[in-house]
C-alpha cells in the first residue's frame, strides 16, 4: 500500500545541496549515479532490475522512458514493455508480474479502485488513492504535471449552441454523439455521467467508440462531423492547433490527474522512489504539452530522444 514514508522526499531532492545530503546517508548517489557498488545495502548495481511498462498511447510510453533512463542513469537493469494496452491491461501487468512499474493518473486510477469516492481535489484524490490501493501495490509522489480528459467541440459548435461547459449541453436539441476510446462508455465521466451529473437527456447522446485514445483519428471524427463532442486528454496539442473549445467542467464530473508513479510495492525501495520522485518535482504539464507536440508530426521524435532530452533540459541524472 501506500506509505506516509514517500511524502515531501520529492521537494527535497529540488536542491542540488538537499540532494548531497542524502546521498551522504548512503554509498551511493541516486541523482548522480555515481560512487557506490552493489555490495552496500539501497546501493546501486548491475544486479537491480526493473520491468516498466506504459498504457497504449504515446505520452504514457515517453514518460514510462524518463522513468526508465532515469533508473538505468543510476545502475538499473531496465526492462521495457511499451504499448500494453489501457488500465485493465497494464494492471493485469502489474499483478501477474510481467512488469514492476508503470506511469498512471491519479483521478482516473482511483475511479478504477473505488468509483464511489468522493474526492474533488488533487491533494483529496492522492490521499484517497494512496487509501483504495491493494495490498502490494503503491504510487509515489505525484508530479504536478496534470492530463486529464476533456470533453471538446469545434470553436463553429460552440458558437451555434452557445456551449461554454458541459452544464450548457442540456440545451443543444441536436443529438450529441460522443466519441472517445470504447472504455469510455463505461466510466463515470462518460455518457452516463453526462445525464446523471449534467442533465443531458438519455435519449439524445450516441456514443462512437474511437481507439486511439482522443488522438489523430478522434479529432479528425470531430473536425468532420462524425461526432460533435470528444473526449480528448487536455495535454493534446490538436486541441489549439485547431482551435477546439474545451467544454469546462463546474461539477468536476472529471477528477484531477496528476502523472504519478504506480508500482509494485517489492520494488518501490527507498532509492527506486527518490529517483523516481525526483523526476516528478520537475515534471509539468507545459512539459508534456511540448513533448507530445514533439512526438507527432513529420519530424516525429521518439520518446527515447524526448525521454534523453527531457532530462537534459532539467538536469537530472547526467
Amino acid at each position: 500500500m501506500f506509505t506516509k514514508r514517500r511524502n515531501g522526499v520529492a521537494l527535497g531532492l529540488l536542491a542540488a545541496g538537499a540532494a548531497l545530503t542524502l546521498a551522504a546517508c548512503s554509498s551511493s548517489d541516486p541523482l548522480t549515479g555515481e560512487g557506490g557498488g552493489s555490495d552496500s545495502d539501497g546501493g546501486s548495481g548491475d544486479s537491480q532490475s526493473i520491468a516498466i511498462g506504459s498504457a497504449g498511447f504515446a505520452e504514457s510510453e515517453i514518460i514510462a522512458e524518463i522513468y526508465a533512463q532515469a533508473l538505468e542513469a543510476n545502475d538499473y537493469t531496465v526492462e521495457r514493455t511499451m504499448q500494453i494496452g489501457q488500465r485493465d491491461a497494464y494492471v493485469a501487468a502489474l499483478e501477474d508480474g510481467s512488469i514492476d512499474l508503470v506511469p498512471d493518473y491519479s483521478g482516473n486510477l482511483l475511479q478504477f479502485y473505488a468509483p464511489d469516492s468522493e474526492a474533488v481535489t488533487s491533494d483529496e484524490v492522492y490521499t484517497a488513492l494512496g487509501d483504495a490501493l491493494p495490498d502490494g501495490y503503491e504510487v509515489l509522489e505525484q508530479s504536478a504535471a496534470e492530463d486529464k480528459d476533456s470533453y471538446n467541440v469545434t470553436a463553429e459548435f460552440a458558437e451555434q449552441y452557445g456551449l461554454e461547459s458541459l452544464t450548457d449541453l442540456m440545451t443543444v436539441d441536436v443529438p450529441l454523439i460522443v466519441g472517445g476510446n470504447p472504455e469510455l462508455a463505461e466510466r463515470p465521466y462518460g455518457p452516463t455521467g453526462l445525464q446523471e451529473i449534467y442533465g443531458v437527456p438519455s435519449g439524445n447522446i450516441q456514443f462512437e467508440p474511437i481507439s486511439d485514445s482522443g488522438g489523430p483519428l478522434t479529432v479528425q471524427a470531430l473536425l468532420d462531423g462524425t461526432v460533435n463532442l470528444a473526449n480528448i486528454y487536455t495535454t493534446t496539442p490538436a486541441i489549439a492547433d485547431n482551435g477546439l473549445v474545451t467544454l469546462e467542467d463546474p461539477e468536476n464530473m472529471i477528477l484531477p490527474q496528476n502523472v504519478l508513479p504506480l508500482i509494485n510495492s517489492d520494488a518501490a525501495t527507498d532509492e527506486v522512489a527518490e529517483i523516481l520522485d525526483a523526476v516528478s518535482a520537475e515534471l509539468t504539464t507545459e512539459d508534456l504539452i511540448e513533448l507530445n507536440g514533439r512526438n507527432q508530426g513529420d519530424e516525429k521524435a521518439a520518446p527515447a530522444t524526448l525521454a534523453t532530452d527531457w532530462l537534459a533540459d532539467k538536469g537530472l541524472f547526467q
